[in-house]
Parts: structure tokens; sequence; C-alpha cells
């Protein structure tokens, strides 16, 4: 991780911490926003994506990949910033936003399924059968690498964390930012934050296996969907992670819109799930009364029509 820290730096950000006065005071304590939503193409993709396609480049095949968007679009900038291209996989109802911004790089695009498992299904079947490295959008060890280069940035700007609120889809980014912290300090409190709508590695951590769950529609479309049987993240997020909410879409739109009225920045609604986690957790949990909070925002990539039925649900 240290290494992907140094190598990803000619291409990747070191984002910005932020103070979260309004929610500070409502929850009793010192509140930060890690701002990924800031990152290069507007979230912490980008990170993996460059760490692994700068591995996978030297073996001379085609890359692809499968993604809700944001993972998709992550590679393709990898891709292109290392003179490469490749193929990425997206499902039917990509938001339009993400699809048309996936589109702007030139890559090759490719449409199947409505949920993201699906779309991953289908990436590795064609990948297989023409000889192409396919590239997991959180089952892959340098992509867990590169996610992880977040909680290091976290440790140089922070003195002090209690507690680290992370939105969880398939786990790349909870498990590389839970190694990080926790290889630091192990008692930082690592709380992983999926919408009640689909929260497929919460149930699974729950019942001690990975399952096939139903996802119904939410506001994070970015950690909708199913996760692979066999997903390396799956005992980081079993060992590592302390403790885990679920929050409904009504907390996720009350706090995208806090965000933009607060903040004055906007943000998609995946990264709304750590902030309802968050605002959830002070309220109704006193252990940590005081304590110092991050919730890392994972993206910005949302376009006028979500926003929209964000703020008119919120109201």
């Amino acid at each position: 991780m240290i290494r992907a820290d140094t190598d990803i730096r000619p291409t990747v950000l070191e984002t910005p911490v932020v103070e979260w006065p309004q929610y500070a005071e409502q929850v009793g304590g010192p509140v930060w926003v890690k701002a990924e939503h800031l990152q290069r193409t507007g979230s912490f993709k980008l990170r993996g994506a460059v760490n692994a396609v700068s591995r996978a480049i030297p073996r001379g095949l085609t890359i692809a990949t499968a993604s809700s968007g944001n993972h998709g679009l992550a590679v393709a900038h990898a891709l292109r910033a290392a003179g490469k291209t490749g193929v990425v996989f997206l499902p039917e109802n990509v938001s339009p936003a993400k699809l048309e911004a996936v589109q702007r790089t030139g890559v090759r695009v490719e449409r199947f399924g409505l949920d993201s498992h699906d779309t991953e299904e289908e990436a590795r079947r064609v990948s297989a059968a023409e000889g192409w490295h396919y590239l997991s959008p959180y089952n892959d060890w340098d992509v867990v690498a590169g996610q992880g280069t977040i909680g290091l940035e976290l440790l140089r700007q922070l003195a002090h964390i209690d507690v680290v609120y992370i939105s969880v889809g398939g786990g790349g980014l909870i498990s590389g930012v839970a190694a990080a912290l926790k290889a630091h300090n192990p008692h930082i409190h690592v709380v992983g934050c999926s919408p009640a709508h689909s929260c497929v590695m919460h149930e699974s951590v729950r019942v001690g296996h990975m399952i096939d769950a139903q996802s119904l529609p939410t506001f994070s479309d970015g950690t909708a969907g199913g996760v692979d049987a066999d997903t390396i993240t799956f005992d980081y997020c079993r060992t590592l992670v302390d403790e885990w909410l679920l929050v409904s879409e009504q907390e996720i739109a009350r706090s995208v819109r806090d965000h933009i009225d607060h903040l004055h920045q906007l943000v998609e609604g995946s990264a709304g799930v750590a902030f309802a986690a968050l605002h959830q957790h002070a309220l109704t949990d006193d252990r940590f009364r005081g304590a110092t909070r991050v919730a890392i925002s994972c993206g910005q990539n949302i376009g006028t029509a979500r926003l929209l039925d964000i703020l008119a649900y919120s109201a």
C-alpha cells in the first residue's frame, strides 16, 4: 500500500479533509469529510484503477472492466493517461451522467444487464473468450491497495481520528482504508455504511459468508448490486470493520441535501450513505460522544435528473 501511495501520485490528487461545522454541532464533536468527490474523475475509484492498470499494462493484454460507472470512468482515465485503450462494460441502467463521462474518454463501451454483478459476469466471460485482462472494481489486490491510500492520507492530514464512516458496495474502498488505518491504530472504529435497499456485503458479513441478495433501486447507485462470491474483500470486511449500519433512502437524500446546503459542493448518493450513517450513529449511540468523526465522500458523479429526484425526496 505504501508503494501504491508513491506510484499513483503523478495521476491521483491528495484530496482535502473539510470540516462540517453544522454536523459537528448536531453530533457534539468534530466532523470531517474526506473529499474524494474532488478527485480527478469525480470519485475515489481513480486510485485503485491507476494502481491496477499500471501493473497490468506490462502484460500486454487488452484491459477490460465492468462498473456501475465510477470505476469504469477511472479505468478509462488511467488507460488514457498511459496511452492505452480498453473496454468498459456498464449496466443498461447506468446513470446517464456516468455513461456520458465514460464515452467522452474514447474507450470502447459495452452495456449489459440491470445489476452490476450481471455486468461483471458478462465482462469476465467476454474477457476470458477474447484473452483480455479483466480488472475487477473491488476483487483485486491492486485495486484494494490503491483505495487504501485514502487511509494513509487521512493519517497524514488529521492528528486524531476516532471513527471513520465508509460506504460499502463490493468492499474495495473499506477494505483498503480499514487496513491502512488499523495498521496504524487498531482502536480507530471503522463503520461500514450501506443503503438498506442494497446491502449485500452487510448481510454477507452478518451470516458469515457471501450471499446473493436482491437489491432494490437506491439513490446510492455506486454501491448497489451483487458481489462476487469469492471476493477478497469479504475477509477484510469481516475482520477489520467494527460495525455495520444501514440507512434509508430518506436519510441518504437528506444528507446529500445537507452537504450541498452546508458545504456548497455536489455529491452523489453513495457519498450520502456515509454522511447519513454518521448522523444516524451519532444521534443513536452515545459511546462516541465528542469523538472525532470522518466520513469519506466517495463521489460527485450525479446527473441533473437524479439530483432533482434526491432533492424532491428530501423535501
